[in-house]
């Protein structure tokens, strides 16, 4: 299995950066994760964990395609995103830390290709990604999924 990489951008640098990693190309660095050996269903998954994780659960957190020029390259919805950034700022009434728990649940799923440590830390920066999208600045979080 290939890798996944998640990423801010504007809908014309999606595209791009979409068509450099479809053609085995290396993206140019900046706001992005690679995880490697998972899809994007596994993203689909660290969303349904994230939005039950901040009460937001039962929103839609199904990846959409963006361009039909691309079939690799898919866009996060608002509802995910912000449950995604959420992670890094909810309070809970107990000791746990809903990023961690988060984490260890994403790690926990079939077949993930880490640990619950390596999970906290991809779950961090995608939680990052996620609340550095700027609507002001018409960018959006993407996932690229070989």
């Amino acid at each position: 299995m290939g890798f996944t990489e998640i990423f801010v951008a504007t809908h014309d640098a999606a595209l791009k950066r979409a068509g450099v990693l479809d053609e085995g190309g290396s993206a140019p660095a900046g706001q992005a994760v690679r995880i490697p050996g998972i899809s994007d269903f596994e993203v689909e998954q660290l969303g349904d964990l994230a939005g039950t994780a901040v009460h937001a659960g039962g929103a839609d957190y199904e990846l959409t395609m963006v361009d039909v020029a691309s079939d690799s390259l898919l866009a996060v919805p608002p509802a995910m995103v912000r449950a995604l950034a959420d992670l890094l700022t909810y309070e809970t009434e107990g000791e746990g830390n809903v990023l961690d728990d988060v984490a260890e649940q994403w790690a926990a799923q079939d077949d993930m290709p880490f640990d619950a440590v390596q999970a906290r830390t991809y779950v961090q920066q995608v939680a990052e990604l996620a609340g550095g999208v700027d609507d002001s600045e018409r960018t959006g979080l993407y996932v690229w999924s070989a």
